[in-house]
Parts: structure tokens; sequence; C-alpha cells
């Protein structure tokens, strides 16, 4: 259950209730592909970093290990010691970034394996089965997601496709939910609105999966291409159109300024792999803009990655030394900016909130923005 607690303009401040805890919003959903996050960080290291919910991928753990390991393991949360809430991703944006590697069909994808090339045939219910097995609070439905330069007859036909399958993901999920022997279920399952940079298609695809009375609608197919102005500008056409009674998660956004336009514009969950990404390459966030700690300035630099930062790495290590790790590839190095840089992005999750709450955020957004411009 989806709680809308306060609006400022059309920010969101909610509280969504699930079966592994509650969600406060807008949250940044912290991506471990593999049940992971890449860098070496721990669950324990989520929960000292204020991190809510946790992503993982269900085309990958079909592939490694195998979602039916999974779930003779217990599902998720087990396998991978997390007791809080989990979204799994359905496969949908593999059917995008795996281009070379698969073929559409109306009952669903047809995959080769990129890492031993096997066959994999995907669909909507393949997708809720593998999802199921996984046991996470949230699975997202099985869509395709066009790129970004698509035409405008494929995207039509391609987003009436995803309608099928969404009303075929629903079903299956009711099903699923239903039978004793499933591990999760009160598995949630969000909707996604598809149709590229076409307002018009965009609308009409909203309004008719709100019809569904999901547990919450996310907005994919962007950022796969088009300027940050063409999704701002899609953002405001299609969110008003979906409810504001759900939750509304934007697929794969993005950079501080993007989760900050977003969320001017009515969206409340985000993921993206910039911060552990970033972090892996030594460039870190800060209230300054971002810094590379490759770079030879900080060689002798005995300052935290920010002063008054509480994340682990700024609360005991320099930058120097940091820089140090980096440059001998020592994994400490990698995982400290991780680290780091997710706790930045659920730091700022906390402020969006409190501001939103306190009815300042057009003024916060704007100080935060321009704060981030002013690195050296």
């Amino acid at each position: 259950m989806y709680e809308l607690l306060k609006r400022d303009g059309l920010a969101k401040r909610g509280r969504l209730h699930t079966v592994h805890g509650v969600v406060e919003t807008p949250v940044f959903m912290n991506v471990g592909t593999a049940a992971a996050i890449k860098g070496a960080v721990s669950t324990d290291d989520l929960r000292g970093i204020k991190t809510q919910v946790e992503l993982s991928n269900t085309y990958h753990l079909h592939v490694r290990p195998g979602d039916e390991v999974v779930r003779k393991l217990g599902g998720l949360h087990r396998f991978m010691a997390w007791d809080k809430p989990i979204l799994t991703d359905s496969g949908g944006f593999q059917v995008f970034s795996l281009a070379g590697l698969r073929r559409i069909k109306e009952e669903g994808v047809y995959f080769n394996s990129h890492i031993d090339g096997r066959k994999i045939f995907m669909g909507p219910e393949e997708s809720m089965g593998i999802q199921s097995n996984l046991a996470s609070t949230i699975a997202m439905a099985f869509d395709e997601c066009p790129s970004s330069v698509a035409d405008r007859e494929y995207m039509e036909h391609s987003v009436d496709r995803t309608a099928r399958w969404l009303v075929r993901c629903k079903n299956e999920m009711d099903r699923l939910n239903s039978l004793p022997d499933t591990i999760n279920r009160q598995q949630m399952l969000f909707g996604i609105n598809q149709g590229g940079i076409y307002e018009d298609i965009r609308i009409r695809h909203a309004q008719q999966i709100r019809e569904l009375d999901l547990d919450g609608y996310a907005v994919g197919g962007l950022a796969v291409g088009e300027s940050h102005e063409e999704m701002y500008r899609i953002l405001e056409a299609v969110v008003p159109h979906l409810p504001a009674a759900k939750p509304t998660y934007l697929m794969g956004v993005g950079t501080p300024a993007n989760i900050l336009e977003a969320v001017e514009r009515g969206v409340d969950f985000f993921d993206c792999v910039y911060p552990s990404r970033n972090g892996r390459h030594g460039h870190v966030y800060t209230n300054q803009g971002k810094r590379n700690l490759f770079n030879a300035k900080y060689e002798l630099d005995e300052s935290p990655i920010e002063e008054g930062c509480q994340c682990p790495a700024c609360r005991t290590y320099s930058r120097a030394y940091i820089r140090h790790l980096l440059k001998a590839k020592e994994m400490l190095g990698m995982r400290l900016c991780v680290l780091h840089n997710l706790y930045f992005y659920n730091t700022m999750m906390e402020e969006i909130r409190e501001a939103i709450e306190e009815g300042r955020y057009q003024e916060y957004k704007k100080k935060k923005l321009r704060g981030m411009e002013s690195i050296h």
C-alpha cells in the first residue's frame, strides 16, 4: 500500500508499505545486478549507508546462478542476506541492450545468453515465474524497451505489444501469488510506460495501463540516448496521466541533477548504475560537484572526499590515500568510492524528502544544483 503524505507542487513525499518493510519516497534504489553491488559492497554496508531498496536483475540471475537455484535457497532475501525490500527488473531492458542477441515475437523474446550463447526464451509468464522464484518485494512487468530513435510505426506496434504483455504479467502474477508454495505471495507488480519521445503514444499507453490498478507505475525507455531536455518533456507529458496515489518510478535514471528535475515532475522511485560505476573509476559525487580522484592535485590532499560527510570513506580516509589505492588498483579504493557515492545519493534522497515535507523543494533544488556546479 502506498500513502501519499505530502505534495509540494508536483513533487511527492510518499510511503510504500511492503511485506519486507516500509520505503520512504522519493527513494534511490541501489543497483546490485547479480545480487551484489559491484565494488565489494556487502549487505551490512548497505545498511550502514542508508539503503532502503536493493535492485537486482531478472535476466542476469536467470542466467547465473539460475532462479531455480535461488528458489531452492529460500529466495533472494535469504540468498543475499538482505531483509529489506528488493525490486527485480523484468528482463525487458535486456531486450534493448542485447539487441544483437535476440528476436522479439508476440509470445515473448528469444535470446542467446551473453555468457555461453545458449538459447533462452522469455515472455511475460516466464519473467513473472523467474521473479516469483527470486521472491523479490516488487516485480517489474515484462516489456520491450524500444530504441529512442525507433520510428513512430515501430513504436506504436511495440507499445501495443507491451500493453498486451502487461495483462499477461498481471494474470500470471495473480496466479503465482495464489499458489501455496510461492515464497512471497505478497509480491507487488509495477507496470511500465513506453513510447519513446512520442508524447501522444506515451499518454495513450499511460491511460491504458493505469486502468489495471497495479501496485506502481514506471516510466521506461528514457536515458537510452535522448537528451535530458527530451526526458524532462516526456515526464511532464506522461506523469500527470499516471496515478498520483501510486509510486512513480523512472527507470535507469540518473545523475543527481536528473533526479532533482524528475522529483519536481512527480517521480518518486529511481535507480541507476552511475554512483557505483563512477565510483569504481575514481569519480566521486560531492555537494560541490564530481571529483576525479585520479587527478594529481589530490596526491598530497589529506582532506576527506567531502568535508562533513559521514560515509565510511570520509569518516576515516583522505583523498590522497584513496587516490593511492586507485592508482595501485587495490580493491579497497573502488569500494570506498562506491560506498561514498551511494551514501551521497541516499543522503540526497533524505534531504529531498525533508524539503518536500517542509514545502521548500524548489528552493532546495536550486541550491543543490547551484552548489554542484562549482567543482574545479
